[in-house]
């Protein structure tokens, strides 16, 4: 149950490729981060992502049209079904080569993928079970290159599918007399996207080269006309046939041609080029990169490599709007757009979603753009109204999270790039440390002065920490040294801590009565800062399980020997140690028994580098890795923007992985969560406790029909100690409810001292979930009050809860707060209207009606302010 967290949500990802959906409503925006699916609230602001992930990044998502299915498929063609109300996965499936695209049909009933030059369409898995999900009902074939985009009619009749080879192919979901294939041609690039118009087969195609084709088709949806059944006796009495079984339908298969012979074009659907247009690109190294239609109000958004957007409307292509990605001009322009590769779409009611490759910001509360460097570090002060950030620019900022505002820069004498950062428990002491010239400098945060440089270190300063309760610093260094400096008295080294190698990363503990140490030796020692003696020591290196790089030449078991924690980070009651730093794998150690509890896997995307853990013979050759060719010249993951001057390809492109890495980590204060910084991005775990069976001192006696029994009986509090050795939350909210609200206050005088706490920690909890806040708060109140005394004593291991416990009222204080000022807004609002009302119409007598809502509001104003006064 401690260590029960999984993984609850991921922030600060990139975009990385793959199409973008929004849900049937509009208000949500599904979009793949890495090998994982997030979900952004348009209304609320908010980020969700989903517990599941692919094995390699995700290339294309298909979402059904009620919105309660989607389809991920990675990079090689290993692919999910996905629901979306439950957030699970429901079903497996891989396509054995990699997915260039996925569409359901309009109607929900199939989907098409298209791989290499085929389009594979299934039929859609429905509500009931199914023992296979994805059955294939036709394969087309067509196209002489790869394929590149879909698109359906509205009624589900026909589709579209775009192809590399600069042809257009428009398929018949079913076999219709008139329509089973059309070729269209008309472009000198590749196919971007294409798409039908409304109610109709009239069809836009796009193709890189910024070309856009009007094809106008002779026949309409309803003129479709349907073809007899070929042997329909046979296929009768094969589908009658239930002792036959097949192991796996291949479906019937459709052969397109680009040149029909007359006969076969005889009485068949036909089109013509209407128009031809082109768009500005503004240079010949301009590329359109995705485009994207709203039928209902015929409006095109087409996106360029150079971070350019234009919004036309069709099909008499007028230019609407001209957008571009990005803010900046001159030579950082061109640096910030000459890869980026972006992708929108529309939604059902005509907005536009834009993501770059580059970026993405997602500060739904604020971002700042002040360092001109990398950014090293970042801390909060005590009061959580302040943050600061150190960077390789020599400076240290101070930010207001009130006025979202850069209030305070500190910089050095002369110019130091700073790596790591500390704020003492009053965040009146800031301090910095230099990575190149080997010292600590001290300012004071309200006046922004420098009041001292520490010197003393022979290597460059890898971490700072404050103890928590005294005014102590603790630096480590590569100099293999832990220096502890007093700030009462005039900064002097206070002990010097001697390891075999060099130490990475301090922490102290939340109480401040103990020291973590991580050196690159692999170990995390523990030492008593006052008496300089070490209490403990972890050996980690094993515990890391380093996966294997694509160009290493040992195996992974030998290169974790050179591996070790580069974070750490206590839990908030002081009885466990986060780990982290080179390896997917996350530890929980128990630091009084000094044993490993627990392991968290953070990632297992195979698309980043060291995750295998033995050799992929599948990916060498008789010269080497296959990691060590290049992407070839022009296609789509390899370099698709050439440098000015080179003719086909860049020959500056080099084939680039991430590894997978841990950077930092943090609990959160109440101990529920904690966050790591990773190369997927911000991770976070949180404490699940829904389905866990996790009994206290549980006695043979204890059953909840005698926990009713005794509460029937007005045994209070003997029910209340009942149900929190059960430990059922149902059964102890019931309880708990169940007691009076008159005899709040004897129940908790008479509960024993080792209850109080378990009932802080559930009244924490359910202030999230509860509409009784006024029952709730008696509780609170009454038990802060009689046994604030003795709960001081155990402050420390209580830490979390109370902090749980004010964290959760704290924001019904907000909301309601809010919801009270509206409300006398609204009030006062109302008074006014009546008054000047009233002034109007002073020559007519009020009525009855009128005097009566005069004086309700009258009344309503006396109550507001009484309680205004009051408060």
């Amino acid at each position: 149950m401690k260590f029960a967290y999984r993984f609850s949500g991921l922030l600060g990802t990139v975009y990385r490729r793959g199409n973008l959906s929004f849900t049937r409503d509009g208000s949500s925006l599904i979009s793949p981060v890495g090998n994982r699916i997030s979900v952004f609230d348009l209304k609320n602001n908010k980020c969700e992502t989903f517990p599941l992930a692919t094995r390699l990044n995700i290339v294309c998502v298909g979402l059904s049209p009620d919105g309660s299915l989607a389809i991920l498929i990675d990079e090689e063609g290993a692919a999910l079904l996905v629901s979306l109300i439950g957030k699970c996965v429901i079903h497996h499936f891989y396509f054995h080569k990699p997915v260039h695209s996925v569409s359901f049909s309009p109607d929900g009933k199939k989907f098409v993928i298209t791989k290499d030059n085929v389009a594979l369409m299934y039929h859609a898995p429905g509500k009931k079970r199914e023992f296979n999900a994805f059955v294939l009902d036709k394969t087309y074939y067509g196209p002489y290159d790869e394929t590149t985009c879909i698109d359906w009619t509205d009624d589900s009749k026909c589709f579209a599918v775009g192809s590399k080879d600069m042809s257009t192919w428009v398929f018949g979901a079913e076999r219709w007399a008139n329509l089973i294939y059309y070729s269209l041609g008309g472009h000198k690039d590749v196919i971007v996207a294409c798409f039908f118009e409304e109610n109709s087969l009239d069809l836009y195609t796009i193709s890189q080269d910024a070309a856009l084709c009007v094809w106008q088709c002779d026949t309409e949806l309803d003129g479709l006309k349907s073809m007899p059944p070929k042997n329909a006796a046979r296929e009768k009495d094969a589908a009658g046939d239930d002792e036959e079984f097949l192991e796996e339908p291949k479906g019937e298969e459709i052969h397109g041609k680009a040149n029909p012979s007359e006969q076969e074009t005889r009485e068949k659907v036909k089109y013509s080029r209407v128009a031809k247009y082109f768009f500005n690109k503004e240079g010949d190294f301009n590329n359109l990169t995705c485009a994207a239609y709203h039928k209902k109000t015929h409006l095109l958004v087409t996106g360029f490599a150079s971070g350019i957007f234009h919004l036309h409307e069709l099909p008499d292509f007028n230019l609407i709007h001209s957008l571009r990605f990005g803010s900046a001009s001159g030579v950082g322009m061109a640096k910030r757009v000459i890869r980026a590769e972006a992708a929108g779409t529309f939604q059902q009611h005509g907005f536009i979603s834009i993501f770059s490759r580059w970026t993405i910001h997602r500060n739904w509360r604020g971002g700042w753009e002040k360092h001109t460097s990398g950014v090293t570090a970042v801390t909060f002060t005590s009061n959580g109204y302040v943050i600061l950030s150190a960077s390789l620019d020599g400076t240290v900022r101070a930010f207001d999270l009130h006025r979202y505002r850069n209030f305070r820069t500190f910089t050095s004498p002369r110019p130091s790039q700073f790596s790591c950062l500390a704020v003492d428990s009053s965040g009146e002491i800031v301090s910095a440390g230099s990575q190149d010239s080997f010292e600590i400098f001290i300012w004071s945060m309200q006046s922004g002065r420098l009041l001292d440089v520490l010197s003393g270190h022979e290597g460059p300063i890898s971490c700072l920490s404050f103890n928590p309760m005294k005014c102590v610093l603790a630096s480590a260094s590569w100099d293999k040294t832990v220096k502890i400096w007093d700030m009462l008295e005039s900064w002097r080294t206070k002990e010097t801590f001697i390891f075999n190698s060099d130490v990475l990363v301090v922490a102290f503990r939340p109480d401040g009565k103990e020291l973590a140490v991580a050196s690159l030796n692999g170990q995390i020692t523990f030492w008593d800062h006052e008496s300089a003696v070490q209490t403990g020591s972890i050996e980690g290196r094993h515990d890391l399980q380093m996966g294997r790089k694509e160009l290493d030449k040992i195996t992974a078991k030998q290169s974790a020997k050179g591996k070790s924690f580069t974070t750490l980070c206590y839990s908030a009651d002081g009885q466990s140690i986060l780990a982290g730093g080179l390896s997917k794998f996350v530890c929980i150690y128990n630091v009084k028994e000094q044993i490993l509890m627990k392991k968290f896997e953070i990632s297992c995307n195979f698309s980043l580098d060291a995750m295998e853990e033995y050799l992929d013979r599948r990916k060498m050759t008789e010269f080497g890795s296959m990691a060590l060719i290049d992407g070839g010249a022009g296609d789509e993951d390899g370099v698709a923007i050439p440098l000015p001057g080179v003719k086909r390809g860049d020959m500056s492109y080099r084939h680039f992985k991430p590894e997978i890495r841990v950077t930092c980590l943090r609990f959160s204060p109440t101990g529920r969560s904690w966050a790591a910084t990773t190369t997927e991005g911000l991770l976070i775990y949180s404490l699940d406790s829904g389905l866990i069976f996790d009994p206290f001192e549980l006695d043979i006696d204890v059953t909840p029909s005698n926990i009713r029994k005794t509460l029937h009986q007005k045994e209070y509090t003997k029910a209340i100690v009942m149900a929190f050795k059960l430990n059922e939350k149902q059964l102890i909210q019931e309880v708990i409810e169940a007691v009076p609200s008159g005899e709040v206050d004897v129940v908790c005088s008479s509960l024993p001292d080792l209850y109080v706490e378990k009932v802080l920690e559930f009244l924490a909890s359910a202030f999230e979930i509860s509409c009784h806040l006024e029952f709730y708060l008696i509780w609170a109140h009454k038990l802060l009050m009689l046994h604030g005394q003795k709960l001081k004593t155990r402050s420390v291991r209580l830490l979390p809860v109370i902090q749980f416990l004010q964290k959760s009222i704290q924001r019904h204080f907000e909301d309601v707060s809010k919801l009270c000022e509206w409300n006398i807004y609204n009030i006062k609002y109302a008074l006014a209207i009546s008054k000047q009302r009233g002034t109007k119409h002073l020559a007519e007598e009020p009525s009855e009606d009128e005097e009566t809502l005069d004086s309700d509001s009258d009344y309503l104003m006396q109550e507001v302010h009484k309680d205004n006064s009051s408060s």
